[in-house]
């Protein structure tokens, strides 16, 4: 047995806890977001797309999804997720102006 497979086979496993499944989903949807809002690149086309529409419901996701997770996170991490929540909502308000809406 190679020397990574006795490492592997010497961590204990564990099942999935839905919280950290949440917790990627949340930093997921909010990529997501942030290219939505027209401010990080697309990784598969590489451009800057705008759809507010989508953004909308991808920091509605982020904000309802860290609600269920905040129980769980330390006051850093509740204050790392308060903040991106409120920077996507601002933004999305910068965005929605310019649009006119």
């Amino acid at each position: 047995m190679s020397e990574e497979r006795k490492e592997e086979a010497s961590v204990p496993k564990e099942p999935i806890s839905v919280f950290a499944l949440l917790a990627v989903m949340v930093d997921q949807l909010a990529s997501v977001a942030w290219q939505k809002l027209g401010l990080h690149p697309d990784p598969i086309t590489g451009g800057l797309h705008r759809d507010l529409d989508e953004a909308k419901v991808a920091i509605d996701l982020v904000a309802h999804l860290s609600s269920l997770l905040e129980a769980k996170l330390d006051e850093e991490d509740r204050r790392r997720v308060h903040t991106l929540v409120r920077d996507l909502r601002l933004n999305f308000v910068e965005k929605a102006r310019e649009e006119g809406r």
